[in-house]
């Protein structure tokens, strides 16, 4: 199942809220110094980009995501808060050509989760840090522990059994297994892997019709709905609809979930 990172670009108005909670875990365990140089990963529309900028004062930050109109939105907001030491490019983390031992720090919020190819991905990234650099970013935990997940594919699921997505595309929860990610890492160069458990709630809208609005926008959702004849993907809205009502509260629609913050550094020049 894809969940909205795949969706929307991270940073959206959407997923910023979502992720409203996730936010201060994030910032707390990235600890952005004045001068540092932080690259941010998969930064869509640049929110936390623009919180690392407004830290690092004498430093600098650059976001990259893949898709061009975030950048536009993540250049366009920084210009309106006025933020001079901040940069944005739209760029494949996995063979961009970055300022060799450019950074200080890599830093990102869920957007690290879709490479083709981990090792050489986080190895790219390693060589724009400086030695002993720091990597910081968040990822989810196993869909099991994710409410959203399993509530929507549960949700999605028909007589003939459940959502069937294309095979070999993007997974939310690739990053999910530390000892896996553990060993991509220490491949990739990196030193002292370590994992903080995160057990924040996600936000799904104000009421129960902006979260299905939001759900549906969601492209294991929408493909999932199209397969589907009309009678059935009418009982399938229904049956989400049911589901958001399930978890709303006075503030809106909110979803446990479980998430990593992974923290590790470069182990040295290569």
């Amino acid at each position: 199942m894809r969940h909205a990172t795949g969706d929307l670009p991270p940073g959206s108005t959407g997923y910023d809220a979502e992720l409203r909670r996730h936010d201060e875990v994030l910032r707390r365990a990235v600890g952005v110094r004045p001068h540092d140089h932080v690259l941010d990963i998969g930064c869509g529309t640049g929110q936390t980009t623009r919180a690392a900028a407004r830290t690092a004062r004498a430093g600098s930050a650059l976001g990259v995501d893949v898709l061009e109109p975030a950048i536009g939105r993540a250049r366009e907001a920084a210009r309106a808060e006025g933020l001079r030491n901040i940069a944005f490019e739209r760029a494949d983390a996995q063979v961009h050509r970055f300022p060799r031992e450019g950074f200080d720090l890599a830093i990102s919020r869920f957007g690290t989760m879709f490479f083709d190819d981990p090792v050489a991905a986080f190895s790219n990234i390693g060589r724009a840090l400086r030695p002993a650099g720091r990597l910081v970013m968040m990822v989810w935990q196993a869909p099991e522990l994710n409410a959203w997940d399993v509530t929507i594919r549960e949700c999605l699921e028909t007589p003939d059994g459940p959502p069937t997505g294309a095979p070999g595309g993007p997974d939310p929860f690739s990053l999910a297994d530390p000892a896996a990610v553990r060993e991509i890492l220490r491949a990739a160069g990196f030193a002292d892997v370590a994992f903080t458990d995160v057990r924040e709630r996600v936000y799904y809208g104000e009421d129960v019709a902006a979260a299905l609005d939001w759900v549906r926008g969601f492209t294991c959702t929408g493909e999932a709905l199209k397969r589907l004849d009309p009678p059935a993907a009418t009982r399938v809205v229904e049956n989400l609809r049911t589901a958001l009502a399930a978890h709303l509260s006075d503030d809106g629609v909110w979803f446990d979930s479980r998430a990593w913050v992974v923290a590790a550094h470069r182990a040295g020049a290569d």
